[in-house]
């Protein structure tokens, strides 16, 4: 029950004052963010995590959904992940490794555990958030898959519209746990033999010397870059990714593409593969493998020319990670978290694939790919395929709202009400009900007459196997 309710509960506000709903949809540009945990003698990686959100002002029957920015503010919070000086020591190297004096807490781009994203033509983003795999309530093991919390305002600071997505970051950078290296000093001690290396000029950013896309720094001329050095040097010893990804406990590959069988080397094929296209011209990082190969998903599934997955964009100009979700982490996954935000949005898990989300009402024709998409379309009989429920009214509300359903079929229907945090405060209905529309009323108290506090409430309607999940706001 208690991850039933993490996926369908922790969702999003959609709606205003004014009766315009707004949709707020965000993800993280990779499967998996990983850091080096102790900084004292090497980094590979930062601690550095990027967010992007887009704002839809939904549509309805007469007008277009629509990406918005201007006049609009969106912010970000990890609750239950608030510092992140004393979960690792980078602040005590920063300034050896990157040449920056950064104030606690406070990442390489200038961004927090906390802050607004920033607008970026039409949408919003946030990179270089320093989060640690630690919450403040467990400091020993490793949470990857946290989820961020996002809450979209107008000018005049209504709040609009929030949305939770997965914030993934793993310290799971095996050198030493992955049982290659005995500990970081005998990998330094390895390069003595390299001209002008000194191992005890600590701490040693790898991407000094070798070049990394990733931070975008050049290093030494005559160098490998990281990742060829690191590949080169290992595929004749390994073919097994988590021994240097994140890794044997993070299982940063979890996607809808795993669950089919796929694994790592599906798509970047051998560790002696990923060395070999790097030097016949392969930019690491830059050049990736294409869902829209001839081998893979084809043309009618291709990213933009010149451009990754994370950084194509599809129907209507939305990210194709809006719907899909990011590399690795293709919707839907194993992990519970990276659900969460499609199945508040649409009811069940996976693709976001419920047209009426953004358009207010189901468009007709094919949708992005040319897949029929959203409700079953009717029956002879002239019923719909599946329940539909219908926007609550008043919605936001202070009295009183209406919820307002239709099934196709006598059904056991179960609608019940929640708070922001996923705790039951109502049921309105558990038991059999005839075909047909039907109505009930929700007067913002809980099981035993209590008015509830202003907020944002959760209401699920689940019959016929289905789910259905709504956005209520009380205000007193």
């Amino acid at each position: 029950m208690k991850v039933k309710a993490a996926l369908i509960l922790l969702c999003g506000l959609a709606g205003s004052l004014s009766g315009q709903e707004y949709i707020l949809i965000g993800w993280n540009d990779l499967g998996m963010h990983c850091a080096n945990k102790d900084f004292a003698n090497l980094a590979i990686l930062p601690p550095y995590n990027n967010l992007t959100a887009e704002l839809i002002r939904k549509g309805d029957a007469s007008h277009a959904p629509q990406l918005v920015t201007s006049g609009f503010t969106v912010t970000y919070t990890i609750p239950g992940n608030s510092y992140s000086v004393g979960k690792t020591n980078f602040w005590s190297y920063e300034d050896k490794l990157f040449g920056v004096s950064l104030a606690d807490n406070i990442g390489l781009t200038g961004n927090g555990l906390a802050g607004n994203l920033a607008v970026a033509g039409d949408h919003f983003e946030a990179s270089g958030i320093p989060i640690t795999p630690y919450t403040d309530a467990d400091l020993a093991k490793e949470s990857p898959y946290q989820l961020a919390l996002l809450k979209a305002y107008d000018a005049a600071n209504t709040l609009l519209a929030t949305t939770q997505c997965v914030i993934p970051v793993s310290n799971e950078i095996g050198c030493v746990s992955g049982g290659c290296h005995t500990s970081e000093s005998a990998l330094l001690g390895s390069h003595e033999n390299e001209g002008g290396f000194d191992a005890n000029a600590r701490p040693i950013l790898c991407a000094k010397c070798h070049a990394s896309n990733a931070l975008g720094l050049p290093g030494r001329s005559g160098l490998p870059s990281l990742s060829l050095a690191l590949h080169d040097k290992h595929k004749d010893r390994t073919n097994d990714c988590y021994k240097c990804h994140p890794g044997a406990t993070t299982r940063c590959l979890r996607d809808v593409m795993y669950s089919k069988g796929m694994t790592c080397q599906s798509c970047h094929g051998s560790l002696s593969n990923v060395a070999s296209t790097i030097k016949t011209g392969r930019r690491p990082w830059l050049d990736e493998p294409k869902c829209g190969a001839s081998s893979c998903h084809g043309a009618q599934h291709a990213e933009e020319s010149g451009k990754l997955f994370r950084q194509s964009r599809g129907h209507g100009g939305l990210y194709c990670s809006t719907c899909h979700g990011s590399p690795h982490a293709i919707v839907p996954t194993i992990e519970p978290n990276d659900n969460v935000q499609n199945t508040a949005l649409q009811g069940y898990p996976g693709v976001l694939r419920d047209c009426r989300v953004c358009h207010g009402v189901q468009p007709a024709g094919a949708g992005p790919h040319g897949v029929m998409t959203g409700i079953a379309q009717a029956t002879d009989t002239g019923s719909p395929a599946r329940f539909l429920l219908q926007p609550a009214w008043p919605n936001p509300f202070n009295g009183q709202t209406r919820i307002l359903f239709e099934l196709p079929r006598s059904s056991r229907v179960s609608v019940r009400i929640w708070d922001i945090q996923g705790r039951l405060v109502s049921v309105l209905c558990d038991g059999e009900l005839s075909a047909g529309p039907h109505q009930l009323h929700w007067d913002g108290t809980d099981g035993s007459g209590r008015t509830l506090p202003s907020g944002i409430y959760c209401c699920t309607l689940m019959a016929q196997g289905q789910n259905h999940v709504q956005r209520l706001a009380l205000i007193k």
